[in-house]
């Protein structure tokens, strides 16, 4: 008789559904009925998913970015792994490097920066440092909920304030709104821009590819927030997903409305790790649609779950790909996104002093 595999099953709060192996483990292990009611002994009792951080004295914290297909050129950020649990996050592999699983690690097993700010002021006080404009939370997002607590974001963003350092960020978190009295006013010297993620309307959907982040209501909310401080928004649209988010049209249309005028999208992205635990994702959530989602994700990769070509990456090659493109310029000049570029400037940077005084005015 064959092996008699355990079906998975949706965990409540997270995205994954087990501990996959990361890649560099020499072994791998998945669990099987083997008729002696073990089954039971296998479940992951509630304290294994309970989230944990682990703090860390890192020696740099500003990296830098030469993809041609990335609009910044330095990022940071003060998180390794993410609570938000999304499915689909291109970051999750970066989990392998510490020996831990890209699957429920990467979402419960979380890493802080705890002297971010520290080593950021000795970095910007470098008489080699050149300004530019640093993107904030580029692989995880800056503002998940444990950052209520540590602040570790809002320590970089002070630091910002002090040195009238231009800046960006990418989120999903109505904890933007926290550090609103350190951004607008930035953003009224055209130092800070935001930008929120909405991948979909559809609250269900929603809550199953990013089972702890804002619902897509309170996303919109947030954008309406931020244009009333006058902070520059926009809208992300990634990652789109064939047969699952299509409702690029109305986010749109909802974002323009809150007050976003600006936006971008990507298509779904499964370098190394992801792809699988995607593929256990729609086994638990969409098995009736899973083969049709993988064949026209492969359509848009020359065949492939993914193909890391800087020319394609993003927004994938082929028929549906065009499609993609297609729908979303012409929402976009119907509704008027992005006719005006936000420009950041470095004209008013100064260096930081010592002490970590400073004021804005």
């Amino acid at each position: 008789m064959g092996e008699v595999r355990i079906p998975l099953q949706a965990l409540k709060g997270r995205g994954a559904s087990t501990r996959m192996a990361h890649r560099f483990e020499s072994q791998a292990r998945a669990v099987f009925d083997d008729g002696w009611d073990t089954v039971e002994s296998e479940a992951l009792a509630p304290e294994q998913l309970a989230t944990e951080v682990t703090f860390e004295d890192a020696r740099s914290v500003i990296g830098a970015n030469d993809s041609p297909d990335v609009y910044f050129g330095k990022s940071i950020n003060p998180y390794r792994g993410c609570e938000h649990g999304c499915i689909y996050c291109y970051a999750r592999p970066t989990h392998s490097y510490l020996n831990m699983s890209p699957g429920l690690d990467f979402e419960t097993k979380l890493i802080a920066k705890r002297n971010i700010a520290s080593v950021m002021r000795h970095e910007l006080s470098r008489r080699a440092y050149r300004p530019e404009m640093i993107a904030i939370g580029t692989a995880t997002d800056c503002y998940q909920p444990v950052e209520r607590e540590l602040g570790l974001t809002r320590s970089v963003i002070e630091l910002m304030h002090e040195t009238l350092h231009p800046f960006s960020l990418v989120t999903k978190s109505s904890g933007v709104e926290r550090d609103l009295d350190l951004i607008a006013p930035m953003a009224a010297r055209d130092l800070a821009a935001v930008y929120v993620t909405i991948t979909t309307l559809d609250p269900v959907l929603a809550r199953r590819l990013e089972p702890r982040a804002a619902a897509p209501h309170r996303r919109l909310r947030i954008l309406k927030t931020l244009a009333e401080h006058g902070v520059p928004c926009g809208v992300s649209l990634a990652p789109q997903i064939p047969f699952l988010n299509d409702d690029m049209e109305q986010v749109l249309e909802a974002a323009w409305d809150a007050g976003a005028r600006s936006a971008f999208y990507h298509v779904l992205r499964l370098p190394w790790e992801v792809a699988p635990l995607f593929r256990e994702w729609l086994e638990v959530h969409y098995p009736d649609r899973a083969a049709r989602v993988m064949a026209r994700i492969q359509d848009m990769r020359g065949g492939k779950d993914y193909d890391a070509d800087f020319a394609t990456r993003m927004k994938g090659s082929g028929p549906w790909a065009d499609l993609l493109g297609q729908r979303f310029r012409r929402a976009c000049t119907r509704l008027g996104f992005n006719r005006e570029r936000v420009e950041l400037h470095v004209r008013d940077f100064r260096p930081p002093s010592a002490a970590g005084q400073g004021s804005l005015f």
